[in-house]
């Protein structure tokens, strides 16, 4: 004999053997592509902007989530030739909102320093890529006919 009883928000539901036996007669319903509360990414299916999407991380809702918006529309619907280049006002005040609230957004000097490149690390790797320039510019002719790339 089964039984559903509600506890508060839970809702308990007791199952024969029986009736695990059966097939379900559940109906699936296809997502609708046009809802705006479905999860669709971070372009909805229209080229919008979904404000929900749980990829910008809450960006969209917190203190300088206006700000956030303005820059982040106007880089999207840029036509410029450099896209974006017209938003740099906008980029400025959502940066200038997030350094007033460093609690909520971390600055990149505020991680770990340790995982930083020392400076010889970085003289080598800058003097491994000149040696590397120059050996590419020292010989950039090409073979001819009968002759071999060495």
């Amino acid at each position: 004999m089964s039984y559903c009883r509600e506890e508060g928000k839970d809702r308990i539901i007791f199952v024969t053997k029986e009736d695990h036996e059966t097939p379900s007669n559940a109906e699936l319903v296809a997502d609708d592509p046009n809802d705006p509360y479905e999860e669709q990414g971070l372009i909805l299916p229209n080229g919008d902007i979904n404000w929900n999407c749980p990829c910008l991380g809450g960006m969209a809702s917190g203190p300088c989530g206006s700000q956030f918006k303005e820059a982040f529309s106007c880089f999207h619907y840029s036509k410029e030739e450099v896209k974006g280049s017209e938003c740099i006002d906008h980029f400025r005040n959502m940066q200038e909102c997030m350094q007033r609230y460093p609690e909520l957004y971390p600055q990149e000097e505020d991680k770990d320093e340790s995982t930083a490149p020392s400076d010889s690390a970085a003289l080598t790797s800058e003097s491994d890529s000149t040696a590397v320039t120059s050996a590419v510019s020292s010989d950039s002719t090409s073979p001819t006919d009968g002759q071999t790339a060495s």
